[in-house]
C-alpha cells in the first residue's frame, strides 16, 4: 500500500493522508485532482500535494475513489506560489485552491439515489411521496437529488428519503461529475470523392430537377476550393447559396454532404501584427532603454509616468520582445473595465496571442483560459485580466506588467486568501525569473519608498506623449458659492459655464463624484430620524430611479416610504451627493445632450463595460458621470473638461491612506483630459479648496505629497515602515464578541513585544448581523514575520479550544489596507 498527501478545498490547516495501490502511486504526480471521500458521505476535489510514498503514517486512512486527471493540472511554480500566499496572508492552503482554481475544476459530491437491487417491492408500505420515487426509480437507474425535489415538488426531501432507507428500498451513493464542456460545433463538408470534378458533375447531372440542391452544391464545392475558407457551417453555405435550410438537409440525407465535429474555443481574437508597433517618442525610448537596463540587473521597474505619456506603447514594446522569444506575459489591471479598452489596442499588435481572464467571463471561459495557457498555446501566451490572473498556469512566464499599480482594487477582501495583486504578482515573477514593469502616474508610497531604497529600479516620464500639456486644475470654492447664492443644484456657475463651452466646440465632458446611487442618506427634516439598514449600521443610500433604499453592504432593499416611520410626517429629504443625483441635474441643465452614468449599478452585465466606453468613444455619450471607474487608465480622444462634483468626500475617510488616495484619484480622473488635442481643463470643486492635498494636486506635485505623507508614516508607525496585520472578531452576540476580543488582545500582548492596538469598535460596527470589533497588530518592517504569524497560530488554536467562544470567528487581514 501507498500513500498521498492531498489538499482539500476546505479552511482546515493540513494536507489529507489518502491511500492508492501500487499502479495509481506510479501514475499520480503532484498537481493531479482525485476524488476522494471526506467525512461521513461526502467526496470532493483533492490536489496531489506530495508523490507517493511507501510510508505508513500510523493512523487508519481512507482509499482514493478515482483519479480525475491524465496529467497534472496545477504545475510546481503554482503550488510554490500558492504555499508563499496561504503562509504570508494568514490562510489554508485550501482556501487558496478554492481561491485559485475556476469552481468547474473543484468537483463536489452529487448525490444520487437508485433502487436496491431486491425482490419485489412492497408497496403497501409505502406512503404517496415514497411511492412516488419509487416509481420514477423503476423508469430511471439513478436519481439525483434535484430531481426527486421536482418530483415531490418541495425544497425537503431528506424525510422521505431516510423512509426509503429504513424500508430497505434505496441506496443513496456520492457521485463526482465533470462540469467543464468544451465548445463544440458542427460543420459541413463534401463527401470525400465529390471533392473529384468530374464525379461533381456525375452527381449534377443527375440533379438536373433539383436546382436549389444543384445550386447548394456547386457553392459548396467552390467554397472548399478556397484556400481562404477553413471550416464551413451550415448557415454559412445557406447565405452564400441563399437556400433554405430544407435543400441543405435533404443535400445531408442523400450523404452528398457529411457533418463533422470541431472543438472551438469560445473567447477568440482576431490576428494582429507584432511588426507594425507603436513608434516611440525620444523620452519614451530613453525610458525604454533605462527599464531594459535595470531588467539586466534583475530589478523590477516602476515606471513612474505622468497621465498620457504613453506607458502603454512601452508595455506593447517589452511584450513584443517576450513574445517574440517565445515567453508567455501577463498584463495586470485594477479593474475590468480596463480590460475593454486594453484588449481592443493589444488586439491590434497581438490578437493571435491574445487571452482574457477575469470574473466577468463565465466559467466555462474561464476554464478554457485555463486549459489554453497550460497547453502553452500561442492564443494564450498573452493574457490580460484582474487580479485573479496570477493564478493560471504559467509555464515560461517572460514578463509581468502591472498596469495603474497603486490603484487599492488590487486588494482582495473577501474571501480568504486577503492578497495583493500586485504584491503577489511579484513573488510569481520571482518564482519564474520573469521580468517586472509596474506603471503608474501616481505610484503608491510604498512602491516609491522600495524605489528609493533600491529595491525597485526607478524610470521617470514627466512629459506626455507628443508634447501634450497637462490638463489645467483649477478648484472652485463651493461654500462661497453656496453663501452668494451662485449654485445651481450642486453646480457651480464656472463649472456650468466651462461645460456649455466645451459642449458646444464638440468636446465631451466627464463628471466625477465617487458615490453611486441618488443619496447617501434620506432622513426626516421634521424628527432627524435617518432610514437605516435593519442588518448593518449604515445608513440606506436613496436610489431615485428604482424608488429604492439599498444598503451597499448586505444588499437590503425597501421601498422608499412615503412618510417618516418614526414621526409619521412626509418630510422626508435626500441629503448628500451621488452619481444618480448628478445624472439628473446634469439633464436638467443640458437637456440637448446625451448624458450616461458609469458606476457599480450600471455596469453589472458582462458586456456593459464595454458597451459603455464604446458609446463613449464613438462620440454617442456626450457627458459621462461616473465614480472611480473613470479614473482608472482609460483613454478617450475628445475629452477636454473633467469635473470633480466634491473633493471634500475624498478626504474625510477614516483611513490613514486618505490623503494619499484623495491625490492619486484626481490627478488620475483629471489625466482623462487633453489626452490627444488642445490642452484639457479640470475643475475641482471643494467647501475647502485651500487643503494642502488639493493644492499639491493643482501642481501635480507628488514628491511634496510624497514627503509629508511618509513623515506622517513614520511618526505614526504605518506603511511602509510597519507591518499591519488586522484581526476582526465577529458574532452576532455583542458581548461574547467583545469578551473573545479582549481575551485574544491579553494573550497576544503577553506573547508579542510589538504594538498591539484594541479591540476597537469599526466606525461601521454591524454588518449583516455580525457585530465586529478590530484588533491592529504593528511591527518594524526589520522583524521576524514568520515569527509573529506563528504567535498569532498558536493563539488562535488555544482560542479554538475555548467553547465559550466556539461560535466567534477571527478573520485574519495582513497588509489589510
Amino acid at each position: 500500500m501507498y500513500y498521498i498527501d492531498v489538499i482539500l478545498p476546505i479552511p482546515i490547516r493540513q494536507a489529507f493522508t489518502y491511500s492508492v495501490n501500487k499502479d495509481e502511486a506510479l501514475f499520480l504526480k503532484p498537481g493531479m485532482r482525485v476524488a476522494v471521500p471526506f467525512g461521513r458521505s461526502k467526496v470532493y476535489t483533492a490536489i496531489v500535494f506530495r508523490s507517493a510514498t511507501a510510508q505508513e503514517p500510523g493512523y487508519p486512512t481512507k482509499s482514493i475513489d478515482h483519479i480525475l486527471d491524465e496529467a497534472p493540472l496545477i504545475n510546481s511554480h503554482q503550488l510554490k506560489h500558492w504555499q508563499w500566499m496561504a503562509s504570508y496572508y494568514l490562510c489554508t492552503l485550501g482556501e487558496v485552491v478554492r481561491a485559485a482554481l475556476p469552481s468547474l475544476f473543484l468537483l463536489e459530491s452529487e448525490t444520487m439515489v437508485r433502487l436496491k437491487e431486491t425482490e419485489l417491492i412492497d408497496e403497501s408500505i409505502l406512503d404517496d411521496d415514497e411511492f412516488q420515487v419509487v416509481e420514477a426509480l423503476g423508469h430511471q437507474q439513478t436519481l439525483h437529488i434535484n430531481d426527486i425535489r421536482s418530483i415531490l415538488d418541495r425544497h425537503s426531501v431528506v424525510k422521505v428519503l431516510q423512509g426509503l432507507l429504513e424500508k430497505d428500498c434505496i441506496l443513496i451513493h456520492e457521485e463526482v461529475q465533470e462540469r467543464y464542456k468544451p465548445r463544440l460545433k458542427t460543420f459541413i463538408r463534401l463527401r470525400a470523392d465529390l471533392h473529384q470534378e468530374s464525379a461533381l458533375n456525375e452527381v449534377l447531372e443527375q440533379m438536373s430537377r433539383a436546382h436549389a440542391q444543384r445550386l447548394a452544391l456547386m457553392k459548396m464545392y467552390l467554397l472548399t476550393a478556397d484556400p481562404n475558407t477553413e471550416d464551413i457551417s451550415q448557415v454559412d453555405l445557406q447565405k452564400a447559396s441563399e437556400v433554405s435550410p430544407g435543400v441543405i438537409k435533404a443535400l445531408l440525407d442523400k450523404g452528398l454532404m457529411e457533418q463533422y465535429v470541431k472543438q472551438m474555443d469560445r473567447l477568440d481574437f482576431y490576428p494582429g501584427s507584432v511588426a507594425n508597433l507603436p513608434q516611440l517618442s525620444s523620452h519614451q525610448l530613453t525610458a525604454l532603454e533605462e527599464i531594459e537596463d535595470y531588467h539586466g540587473q534583475e530589478l523590477p521597474v516602476l515606471l513612474h509616468g505622468v497621465t498620457g505619456s504613453g506607458k502603454t506603447a512601452l508595455y506593447i514594446h517589452l511584450i513584443a520582445r517576450q513574445l517574440e522569444a517565445g515567453n508567455q506575459v501577463l498584463y495586470l489591471v485594477p479593474e475590468i473595465a480596463l480590460t475593454t479598452q486594453l484588449i481592443q489596442r493589444l488586439q491590434a499588435f497581438f490578437g493571435e496571442f491574445l487571452g482574457v481572464y477575469h470574473s466577468r467571463y463565465n466559467l466555462q471561459e474561464r476554464a478554457e483560459v485555463w486549459h489554453n495557457v497550460a497547453a502553452k498555446k500561442q492564443k494564450a501566451r498573452l493574457i490580460i485580466g484582474a487580479r485573479s490572473a496570477i493564478f493560471l498556469p504559467f509555464q515560461n512566464l517572460g514578463l509581468v506588467v502591472i498596469d495603474e499599480e497603486h490603484e487599492p482594487s488590487f486588494k482582495q477582501h473577501n474571501p480568504a486568501p486577503r492578497y495583493h495583486g500586485r504584491d503577489s504578482a511579484l513573488v510569481l515573477a520571482q518564482h519564474h525569473g520573469a521580468r517586472v514593469v509596474m506603471g503608474s502616474a501616481t505610484p503608491s508610497l510604498e512602491s516609491s519608498y522600495l524605489a528609493d531604497k533600491g529595491n525597485y529600479g526607478l524610470v521617470k516620464m514627466p512629459y506626455r506623449y507628443n508634447k501634450m500639456l497637462m490638463p489645467q486644475m483649477e478648484l472652485i470654492d463651493i461654500r462661497e458659492g453656496y453663501r452668494k447664492k451662485r449654485m445651481t443644484g450642486h453646480f457651480s456657475e464656472r463649472l456650468i459655464e466651462q461645460m456649455s463651452e466645451s459642449l458646444e466646440s464638440g468636446s465631451q465632458v466627464i463628471l466625477f463624484q465617487n458615490r453611486r446611487g441618488y443619496s447617501p442618506v434620506l432622513s426626516c427634516s421634521t424628527c432627524g430620524v435617518v432610514s437605516e439598514c435593519p442588518n448593518c449600521d449604515v445608513s440606506l443610500s436613496y436610489h431615485e430611479y428604482q424608488q429604492q433604499l439599498r444598503c451597499h453592504y448586505c444588499g437590503y432593499s425597501m421601498p422608499v416610504p412615503v412618510e417618516c416611520p418614526a414621526c409619521g410626517s412626509a418630510t422626508l429629504d435626500a441629503k448628500g451627493l451621488g452619481t444618480q443625483q448628478v445624472e439628473a441635474e446634469v439633464k436638467e441643465l443640458f437637456p440637448d445632450y446625451r448624458v450616461a452614468r458609469m458606476d457599480q449599478d450600471t455596469t453589472r452585465g458582462k458586456k456593459a463595460h464595454s458597451r459603455l466606453i464604446n458609446q463613449f468613444e464613438d462620440r454617442e455619450i456626450d457627458i459621462l458621470v461616473g465614480t472611480q471607474m473613470l479614473a482608472k487608465g482609460l483613454d478617450f480622444a475628445g475629452v477636454k473638461l473633467v469635473g470633480v462634483m466634491n473633493a471634500d468626500n475624498l478626504l474625510s475617510f477614516p483611513d490613514f491612506r486618505a490623503h494619499e488616495r484623495c491625490f492619486q484619484l484626481l490627478v488620475q480622473v483629471g489625466g482623462r483630459s487633453g489626452r490627444q488635442s488642445e490642452q484639457g481643463l479640470v475643475l475641482i470643486q471643494a467647501f475647502n479648496p485651500y487643503h494642502t492635498i488639493l493644492q499639491q494636486v493643482t501642481q501635480y506635485d507628488y514628491p511634496a505629497m510624497y514627503s509629508q505623507e511618509t513623515e506622517e508614516r513614520r511618526q505614526f508607525k504605518y506603511p511602509p515602515f510597519y507591518r499591519v496585520i488586522r484581526l476582526t472578531f465577529k458574532d452576532r452576540n455583542r458581548q461574547k464578541m467583545q469578551q473573545a476580543s479582549r481575551w485574544f488582545a491579553t494573550l497576544l500582548r503577553h506573547a508579542l513585544q510589538v504594538e498591539i492596538l484594541g479591540p476597537e469598535v469599526p466606525v461601521i460596527g454591524r454588518i449583516r448581523n455580525q457585530y465586529l470589533t478590530h484588533i491592529l497588530i504593528k511591527f518594524d518592517r526589520d522583524l521576524s514575520a514568520y515569527a509573529i504569524k506563528e504567535t498569532i497560530y498558536r493563539a488562535e488554536n488555544r482560542f479554538k479550544g475555548l467553547k465559550e467562544f466556539s461560535t466567534v470567528r477571527i478573520v485574519m487581514d495582513v497588509d489589510p489596507y
